[in-house]
């Protein structure tokens, strides 16, 4: 009987807690927990209340001259099949 008791304690510390409880979300934390969104910081808040923003925390994209370029922006949910002398000659 003490050897059964002790057994069910041990297994009682080795078991692990379901997943749900392993993610801290905003509802399982204190009332002043922010998780955000992964988000990095444009600028920095001020004394006053305000925001300032930085103008190299601010993301540059960096794009091509697309001018004369003979492809359109738009690809097809639904493409239609076009048949090629290479697509059939690698078939036979």
């Amino acid at each position: 009987m003490p050897l059964g008791l002790i057994l069910g304690l041990g297994r009682a510390f080795r078991r692990k807690r379901p997943s749900s409880l392993d993610i801290l979300s905003s509802k399982r934390a204190p009332r002043d927990y922010y998780k955000g969104k992964n988000c990095k910081p444009t600028g920095f808040h001020t004394r006053k209340g305000g925001y300032v923003v930085v103008n190299e925390k601010l993301p540059n994209y960096v794009v091509p001259d697309l001018t004369d370029f003979k492809l359109k922006p738009y690809v097809s949910q639904c493409p239609r099949e076009v048949k090629t002398a290479e697509a059939t000659d690698g078939a036979k």
